[in-house]
């Protein structure tokens, strides 16, 4: 049975020297929608065999950043530092065949292979002299173990994204497999983490690809079965260059911060590099269904911000006010902002009908909600404070009485506050400034109407009193 016939297994293996990069966040979303969509294995791996650069805290923020993602990963999450005795067993074995062999060169050696190269003007990779040497002359001295790769011919990846891609042999040197130390190569690694773990398609930015070559070599030392490969082009920033601070935000937990919805973001980076017809806003369940290798670009993906905040804005609309109030205090927590109190979180549930329609990101969604989140007294910025007039004051002090004992229903307030612009001579978007003004402290906010109905009639008639005062 091939790989791609078998039930589908994905992962993501990250390195954890850093934040989860938003190129990272888009691989692991691939993964688990391909296997999401198959009723496949979404696994998670760290690679952390490189103790010097390997911080634990990295570790917490890219679960911190899959987890906010909303990308859930099957059985527990594997390191594969504790796995590197299973990697040196495998190197071993594979001297036992004979793909492999011992290397007692020293890097002085190795050094002077090169310069002499070098010298002569060429560039050569390095032949051992220990690849057919006969076991009876080993030194008694450390050694590394080297693939055996072949020399001629060449190696052929049949990439899912970027097709039939050829490799000469005589460009692919003796890779070490095992260092004199006893520790594996990110190379050994990886294929039998990824052997071990079933995994059946690896899905991974196309700066892996010349991996590829190499591992395969590697997986038929061993006799197995080889992945499929899918290497996808990475993400570039708005300038077509390779994306980087430069460009503004690149690690995942920094679009958490600056507010923007999870299911947003899925839909977004899904759709960047990745088409399926003319579908631009979709369910994560509508993208496990639609999602295909097939779909997927060759050429590098651009960032575009506004595209972002459009695709986030669809979502803040489509999601339920409950989901949206939870979201929404987990970035006021990832931007350092304070807490919602139980009266703001009561409010704000009941103004979402008039805001979450006309906000991109949570900011504009909380601005757009101002008028709800703030206590009297009303502090109003410039602009609304040269609505509040000599003028202004008197309608407000004669409408006061009248909401007193209105029903509170949207249709009786239109019917007083226009029955008070016709009293004053005025239209009512002469009135509709100062109570804007009044109830909000600002000159943009959902209708006056709404904003009524929200805060109730108490709070009403007091910020009316305020202001006319």
């Amino acid at each position: 049975m091939s790989a791609a016939d078998r039930p589908v297994v994905t992962r993501f293996a990250p390195s954890p020297t850093g934040y989860l990069h938003i190129g990272g966040a888009r691989t692991a979303l691939f993964n688990w929608l391909y296997a999401r969509g198959r009723g496949g294995k979404f696994l998670l791996r760290i690679e952390d065999t490189d103790r010097e650069r390997y911080t634990p805290e990295a570790t917490t923020a890219i679960l911190k950043g899959l987890t906010w993602l909303g990308l859930d990963w099957d059985g527990e999450v594997v390191s594969q530092f504790d796995r590197r005795d299973r990697h040196a067993e495998v190197a071993h074995e594979m001297l036992a065949r004979g793909t492999a062999y011992k290397c007692f060169s020293t890097q002085e050696e190795i050094a002077a292979f090169r310069a002499e190269a070098e010298a002569r003007g060429s560039y050569a990779l390095f032949q051992s002299p220990w690849r057919d040497a006969d076991p009876a002359t080993y030194p008694d001295a450390p050694y590394v173990i080297r693939m055996r790769a072949p020399r001629s011919g060449e190696t052929v990846i049949e990439d899912a994204v970027q097709g039939t891609v050829r490799f000469k042999n005589d460009q692919l040197d003796d890779m070490i497999c095992l260092r004199s130390d006893g520790t594996p190569t990110y190379m050994l690694a990886v294929v039998v983490d990824d052997h071990d773990m079933g995994v059946t398609h690896v899905i991974r930015g196309d700066d892996h690809l010349n991996n590829a070559a190499r591992q395969t070599m590697i997986y038929n030392a061993m006799d197995w079965q080889v992945p499929v490969w899918a290497h996808i082009p990475l993400i570039h920033g708005p300038d077509g260059k390779k994306l980087s601070k430069r460009h503004g935000a690149t690690g995942i937990e920094e679009y958490q911060a600056m507010g923007y919805p999870a299911a947003g973001m899925r839909n977004y980076l899904t759709r960047l590099g990745w088409a399926h017809g003319d579908a631009e806003i979709f369910s994560s369940e509508e993208a496990m269904k639609m999602f295909d290798l097939l779909g997927i670009g060759r050429a590098p993906a651009r960032l575009d911000f506004k595209k972002l905040e459009n695709t986030c804005g669809h979502h803040i609309s489509m999601t339920s006010d409950a989901a949206l109030l939870h979201e929404l205090q987990g970035y006021l927590a990832a931007a350092g902002l304070p807490a919602l109190s139980e009266a703001q979180k009561v409010l704000l549930s009941q103004a979402m009908y008039c805001v979450k329609d006309r906000a991109k990101t949570f900011p504009e969604l909380i601005e757009k909600a101002q008028f709800a989140l703030v206590s009297r007294p009303i502090v109003a910025d410039a602009a609304a404070l040269k609505a509040l007039d000599a003028v202004s004051h008197g309608i407000l002090k004669s409408l006061t009485p009248r909401l007193q004992n209105a029903s509170w229903t949207k249709a009786e307030l239109e019917l007083i506050l226009n029955d008070v612009a016709a009293e004053n001579g005025i239209g009512f978007g002469k009135l509709a400034a100062p109570l804007r003004a009044a109830l909000a402290g600002r000159t943009v906010t959902p209708s006056v109407f709404d904003m009524m109905l929200v805060i109730g009639r108490e709070e009403t008639i007091a910020r009316l009193t305020e202001a006319a005062a």
